[in-house]
């Protein structure tokens, strides 16, 4: 059940940063979706919609729009607001309930910064090759994953393959899809592996002391304190 967010404080409502919430970290395809439904927990509205809500409108853009667009619409949002949108996330206000859960952050900066401003959320970060991830997202048939394909593109994200899949995992994605559908998913999962580090995170959060939990531990992690920061002075408005 997805319930009701704001940036201004309404009756009923309590601000994120005073609130438990599990937050779920990582990239498209590694199967957060999966994780939600199996949780059943009230959830707030994903990061897909609070980009939807307060970063595209900030720009002049309205979705749908191609993936590559809002890649390069939520960089650019980053790059004003380094927390990306945890910032949105901890000025948020929702209804009290005894754990919120949120899909989802990436990267270090988001993550980051969270761990500042959240000081009662708990972190669980799932990682998939990309192999598989391009699988899943051949798959899942999403309208969201829509993106542009040029012919001249296509030898590019060939190159792009190079970084990102072996020749064999390659071929194997192309016997699931016509070409024009891997090139175009390829195409998500090699710009996410641009922006976003999956281990250079855990790295991190390994380094960071905090509640936080491992996905592939074979024991629940020791938990620590920790102190929340004092909040940026910038400030976005909601659409």
């Amino acid at each position: 059940m997805e319930v009701a967010f704001s940036l201004e404080p309404a009756p009923g409502l309590v601000p994120l940063r005073d609130h438990p919430l599990l937050i779920l970290v990582g990239l498209t395809g590694v199967g957060k979706s999966t994780l939600v439904e199996a949780l059943g927990l009230p959830r707030l509205p994903d990061r897909r919609e609070l980009v939807d809500r307060y970063v595209l409108p900030r720009y002049g853009a309205e979705p749908p729009i191609p993936r590559e667009e809002r890649f390069r619409l939520t960089r650019r949002f980053r790059e004003e607001f380094p927390g990306g949108v945890a910032e949105v996330l901890a000025r948020g206000y929702a209804p009290p309930k005894p754990l919120l859960l949120f899909d989802g952050l990436r990267g270090e900066g988001e993550v980051a910064f969270a761990l500042e401003h959240l000081p009662k959320a708990l972190f669980v970060v799932l990682h998939a090759r990309e192999a598989t991830r391009l699988k899943r997202l051949l798959s899942r048939r999403d309208a969201f994953d829509r993106v542009e394909v040029a012919p001249e593109e296509e030898a590019r994200l060939r190159a792009l393959a190079q970084g990102v899949l072996t020749e064999e995992e390659l071929r194997e994605a192309l016997s699931l899809a016509p070409l024009e559908e891997v090139l175009a998913k390829l195409k998500i999962v090699a710009e996410e592996k641009k922006n976003y580090d999956p281990m250079g995170l855990c790295a991190f959060l390994r380094a960071t002391p905090g509640p936080w939990s491992w996905t592939r531990r074979p024991s629940p992690p020791r938990r620590r304190s920790w102190r929340c920061g004092a909040s940026s002075e910038r400030t976005f408005a909601s659409a």
